[in-house]
C-alpha cells in the first residue's frame, strides 16, 4: 500500500502509520520529514511550530518521533517551571536511549546552569547510541520560557553551534515568534504554523473513530448534526470529541428503541435539537462529569422532559458578596419604614394588622425593585451578616464588582448630593438560591411573605 508520506531513509511501515493516525496533518508531517532529513544527516538547529490551542502541534512531534523511533526528550515548559528541573528532564530522558556499559540507568544527572547542561549533553550524545542521529529536544508552551532565565531562549537556539553536535531543538507554542523573540536578538530558528481544522477536516477527525456497533455513515451523520449545531461557537477538536461522546446515546435512543432507522435522519434530528441546546450553554464549562451527565440523561428520560443543565441557581460569589447581593434584594423589595422591624433585635411589639392596615393590597415583588441609598444596604447588610466586620475598602470593592456583574444597577447621576442609589438587577429565584449557600432564611425578612 503507497502512503502520501514518502521520505528516504524512514521505514515504509512507519509512514503508513503516521498516515492513519495524523489525519488532516499530511502537508506539515511532510514539510517536518523534509526538514529533518535521513536520521544520520544534520538537521536545522532550532524550528519555532506555532498555532492555536489543539491544532495538533503536540501530538504531531509525539508521534512523528515515537513512530519513526527517534532520539528525543518532549519537555513542557509549565510542568518543568524552573531551568533545573528543564535541564534534568532532557538529560535523563536522553540518558534512557544509552545502552552503553558506561552509564547506569539509576543514576539520575542533577544539572543547576546552562553551561553544566551542555557540558553534559556532550558528553550523553558522545556514545555510540546517539553518536551518529539527529537528536530532538521538544519545548512544549514554549512560551513559559519567558519567565525563566533570560539566556535560556538563546542557548537552546543555538545548541547545535555550543555543543557542535547534531540536535534539534522543536519549539511548540501558541504564540508568534515576535512574542517570544529576546530583546538582545538570537539566532533566528525557521518558523512553521499550523493552521485551525476546518469545517471538513474536523469531520472527517471525529467520524474517523466511529463505534463499532454502528455503520461509520450513521456515525458520520450524527458528527455532521453536531458540527452543524456546535461549529460557529467552538472549534476546539478535544471539546468537540468530549461533545460527541457525551450526546451519542441520545442521538442512538430512537434507533435503540426501535422506534426509527439508521437512516430516518429527520426523526433522529428530532430527537437531539434540544438536547444540543441545551449542551450548547455548557461548552467548555465541565460542570458536571460525562457520567453524571448520563445519569442526568437518564432522569430526564423517565420524567419525559429535558432539564437544562445549564440552569444555574446561583453564581459563584465572595462571602460576603452574597450578603451584600442579598441586603440589596431586601433594600430593593421591603418598604423602608420595615427595616426596624426586621433588622432591629428589640423594635418592641408591632401588631401586624396595624402594620399592613395601610398598604395591605401591594404587592412589591409585583411592582419591581426600588432604589435604596447605600448607608441603607450598608446597614442592613452589617444587620444580617454572620460576623463582625468593619466597613474596609474590601466592602465597598464588592458593591463595585455586583454593580459591574450587573447583580446590582447604580441608578441617578454621579454628581448627586445625597450619594449613589442602587436597585437589586436578579430574581427571587436567583437570590433565594444564593441565601441557601450561606444558610439564610429570606423569606422571613421579605414583607410580601409575611
Amino acid at each position: 500500500m503507497m502512503t502520501s508520506l514518502e521520505h528516504p531513509g524512514y521505514p515504509q511501515d512507519g509512514l503508513l502509520r503516521l498516515e492513519e493516525k495524523l489525519l488532516c496533518r499530511e502537508s506539515q508531517v511532510s514539510l517536518l520529514l523534509s526538514l529533518f532529513g535521513e536520521p544520520h544527516q544534520y538537521s536545522y538547529p532550532s524550528i519555532f511550530i506555532y498555532g492555536y490551542t489543539t491544532t495538533g502541534k503536540t501530538y504531531v512531534m509525539q508521534t512523528v518521533l515515537a513512530e519513526l523511533e527517534l532520539p528525543h526528550a518532549l519537555v513542557s515548559c509549565v510542568e518543568c517551571f524552573t531551568s533545573r528541573m528543564l535541564f534534568e528532564h532532557i538529560l535523563n530522558k536522553l540518558q534512557s536511549y544509552v545502552t552503553s556499559s558506561e552509564i547506569s540507568q539509576s543514576l539520575y544527572i542533577s544539572c543547576d546552569s546552562f553551561s553544566d547542561f551542555v557540558r553534559l549533553f556532550k558528553q550523553l550524545i558522545s556514545h555510540q547510541d546517539l553518536k551518529n542521529q539527529t537528536v530532538y529536544i521538544v519545548l512544549d508552551k514554549a512560551e513559559q520560557l519567558r519567565e525563566m532565565e533570560a539566556n535560556l531562549l538563546p542557548g537552546f537556539l543555538r545548541l547545535q553551534e555550543m555543543t557542535d553536535a547534531n540536535v534539534t531543538v522543536i519549539f511548540l507554542t501558541e504564540i508568534v515568534w515576535e512574542k517570544l523573540h529576546p530583546n538582545m536578538g538570537c539566532f533566528e530558528p525557521l518558523i512553521l504554523y499550523f493552521p485551525d481544522y476546518s469545517k471538513v477536516e474536523l469531520q472527517k477527525i471525529l467520524s474517523h473513530d466511529h463505534p463499532s456497533e454502528y455503520s461509520a455513515e450513521f456515525y458520520a451523520a450524527y458528527i455532521n448534526i453536531l458540527l452543524g449545531v456546535f461549529y460557529t461557537v467552538c472549534r476546539d477538536l478535544k471539546e468537540l470529541k468530549h461533545l460527541a461522546a457525551i450526546n451519542f446515546a441520545k442521538f442512538c435512543e430512537p434507533v435503540t428503541k426501535g422506534e426509527a432507522t439508521e437512516s430516518d435522519t429527520r426523526k433522529l434530528w428530532k430527537n437531539i435539537e434540544p438536547h444540543l441546546k441545551t449542551a450548547m450553554q455548557t461548552v467548555y464549562l465541565r460542570e458536571i462529569s460525562s457520567s453524571q451527565w448520563e445519569k442526568l440523561q437518564q432522569e430526564d428520560r423517565e420524567a419525559g422532559q429535558l432539564k437544562g443543565l445549564s440552569a444555574y441557581a446561583h453564581v459563584e460569589l465572595p462571602y460576603y458578596s452574597k450578603f451584600l447581593l442579598i441586603a440589596g434584594y431586601l433594600a430593593s423589595y421591603n418598604p423602608a419604614r420595615t427595616d426596624r422591624r426586621f433588622f432591629v433585635k428589640h423594635h418592641g411589639k408591632i401588631k401586624k394588622t396595624k402594620f399592613l392596615k395601610k398598604h395591605e393590597k401591594t404587592n412589591n415583588h409585583l411592582l419591581g425593585p426600588k432604589p435604596f441609598p447605600l448607608d441603607r444596604l450598608l446597614a442592613i447588610f452589617y444587620s444580617i451578616v454572620d460576623s463582625r466586620i468593619a466597613p474596609t475598602a474590601n466592602i465597598f470593592s464588592q458593591i463595585s464588582s455586583l454593580v459591574t456583574l450587573q447583580l446590582l444597577t447604580l441608578v441617578g447621576h454621579d454628581d448627586q448630593l445625597n450619594g449613589p442609589k442602587y436597585k437589586c438587577a436578579v430574581s427571587l429565584d436567583f437570590i433565594r438560591a444564593v441565601a441557601r449557600t450561606v444558610s439564610f432564611d429570606l423569606i422571613r425578612y421579605l414583607y410580601d411573605f409575611l
